[in-house]
């Protein structure tokens, strides 16, 4: 006798982010918000080149059950040319990930969408193949999003290098963008990244459609011309700002920088993170130094040793020893009463919406940007690769709601500048229109995720959908 009870099927979705903490950690966040929000389940398939990082285990150690997780067959280190660029890296990866992911996805069943990055563009090709549905989710903005449609025009049309474009590129709704603020894979034609970055963007309008970590009031006008249509021919959906929530868990008495910041005035503190990946030269680092002791300032800065690159440490667990033997002689024992050197990692989010925290210095990554906007902290933007110059752009020039120090002939950020900036965010007049913005967007950020919310309803509808699949 058939059971007539039998409940419908949970409908699954797969998730498939780029390697590094700054995609996983956004597109985890989304599937949080696909599960606990439109009880779906989710698997995340991850490509990999090697062991997990602590970093990367204990963050997946924290997932609901019914957010599961694979760890696709490693790539052979030894197919993964040295010096070159992470997309080129990220590309390889995936490449070589397809077959393992396809057969993954064909072992689930009611799997209704599978979802991935900005590089993940071949599994496109493989949801098609097993009749389920592409979807892309941006892990940056509707700015970089309208560029990214813009540049298959702009490349064939503009000959010289874009660093040396005499005019900006204006798109529908955003401020100009000036070719030396363009993303870091198309600033050497001749570099494989180029034709990495270029690839992938002109497989976007395979997807059915996509998600923008932004939200409407935040960004109207790029969001309104996608929409529109005129860039390109796929759905978008703001379903932003989409954020860890980093407010529970771990007690805070394990962090000295917390028990710290609480005996600074409110507002009075100013905290220095280039992210997960970023470091900087060793000469740029004295310079930061020097000129956070100039501006006589609190400050609360996570310190990484120096490297030649300013993404050194997106694939490795940098160094742990002797955090901060390359700074000056004597800097600890001067800076001690106004200032703070955390090594390589602190809570940002407890960090972020302390009471003490008045401002931050910042690579400009999305993620630390959504999470200053949800909070309210006004920004220093130092950008330092891949959209990060694009995002500076938009928060300065766009927004307004950061400031940013303009480097010497040399290139570096000179401790005076640093000295400047600081003191004009803290203390000056820039400084509390920067702030007062912030506040606006961080009520605009709490309002479109509420219930009723812009964001909100826009994943409803989309999960709608898949639902009835």
């Amino acid at each position: 006798m058939e059971n007539t009870n039998t409940k419908p099927k949970t409908k699954h979705v797969v998730i498939i982010p780029s390697p590094g903490m700054g995609h996983v950690i956004p597109l985890v966040e989304f599937a949080k918000l696909l599960h606990f929000n439109h009880h779906f389940s989710i698997s995340l398939l991850l490509p990999n080149s090697g062991p997990p990082t602590s970093a990367l285990t204990t963050f997946l150690a924290t997932l609901p059950s019914a957010i599961s997780y694979t760890f696709l067959p490693s790539v052979d280190p030894t197919l993964l040319p040295p010096n070159v660029a992470h997309e080129v890296t990220i590309n390889i990866i995936h490449s070589h990930s397809l077959s393992s992911a396809r057969s993954a996805i064909s072992s689930l069943s009611n799997v209704v969408a599978v979802v991935t990055d900005l590089f993940g563009t071949d599994y496109f090709q493989v949801a098609r193949e097993l009749l389920i549905s592409p979807f892309l989710y941006i892990t940056t903005n509707a700015y970089a999003l309208m560029f990214f449609f813009n540049f298959p025009r702009v490349y064939k049309t503009v000959s010289c290098e874009f660093r040396d474009m005499e005019d900006p590129l204006v798109m529908p709704g955003c401020v100009p963008l000036y070719g030396k603020d363009f993303v870091d894979p198309v600033q050497d034609r001749n570099d494989e990244a180029y034709h990495v970055f270029l690839y992938h963007i002109q497989r976007y309008n395979m997807a059915e459609g996509i998600f923008v970590n932004s939200f409407v009031d935040l960004e109207p006008g790029p969001i309104n011309a996608l929409r529109s249509g005129d860039s390109n021919s796929t759905k978008i959906y703001p379903v932003g700002p989409v954020i860890q929530s980093g407010l529970g868990g771990d007690s805070d008495d394990r962090f000295e920088c917390l028990t710290w910041l609480d005996r600074e005035p409110p507002g009075s503190v100013l905290f220095v993170s280039f992210g997960s990946g970023g470091t900087l030269t060793y000469e740029q680092i004295i310079e930061l130094a020097v000129g956070l002791e100039k501006s006589e300032q609190r400050f609360l800065w996570v310190v990484r040793a120096p490297s030649n690159s300013t993404f050194g440490s997106f694939f490795t667990q940098g160094n742990k020893d002797n955090p901060f033997g390359f700074l000056p002689e004597g800097y600890l024992d001067r800076i001690k009463d106004r200032g703070l050197l955390v090594p390589s990692w602190a809570p940002q989010i407890k960090v972020l919406s302390h009471k003490s925290t008045g401002g931050f210095l910042t690579h400009c990554g999305w993620n630390s940007t959504l999470e200053s906007i949800v909070y309210g902290v006004p920004l220093i933007a130092w950008p330092l690769y891949a959209e990060q110059k694009m995002n500076a752009v938009m928060l300065n020039e766009g927004l307004k709601v950061a400031l940013r120090p303009k480097a010497s002939e040399s290139g570096l950020v000179e401790a005076d500048e640093v000295a400047r900036v600081v003191k004009d965010l803290m203390e000056g007049e820039e400084g509390k229109k920067a702030r007062e913005k912030m506040k606006e967007f961080s009520e605009l950020a709490r309002k479109t995720r509420s219930q009723d919310g812009d964001s909100t309803r826009t994943l409803s509808q989309v999960a709608q959908i898949w639902s009835q699949k």
